[in-house]
């Protein structure tokens, strides 16, 4: 299950992560979120390479739902 769920994090982020393998998106979309979260920062790091995409992925997991 835990496959089949970042696979599907990796297709929402962007075009490379769909076709990356499970090491490469843990490396980019789970370590750093990860490492923030158990150390109770507040905020991703200024220079970390997969914010953008990392962003995006949040702002669509959590987007308010469409009216029907």
């Amino acid at each position: 299950m835990a496959y089949n769920l970042l696979r599907a994090a990796g297709a929402l982020t962007s075009a490379f992560h769909a076709k990356a393998t499970t090491a490469t998106l843990r490396a980019h979309l789970v370590q750093v979120p990860a490492r923030i979260a158990r150390s109770a920062q507040r905020d991703l790091p200024r220079n970390w390479r997969w914010q953008k995409a990392w962003t995006h992925l949040f702002d669509t997991v959590h987007r308010p739902p469409e009216p029907a």
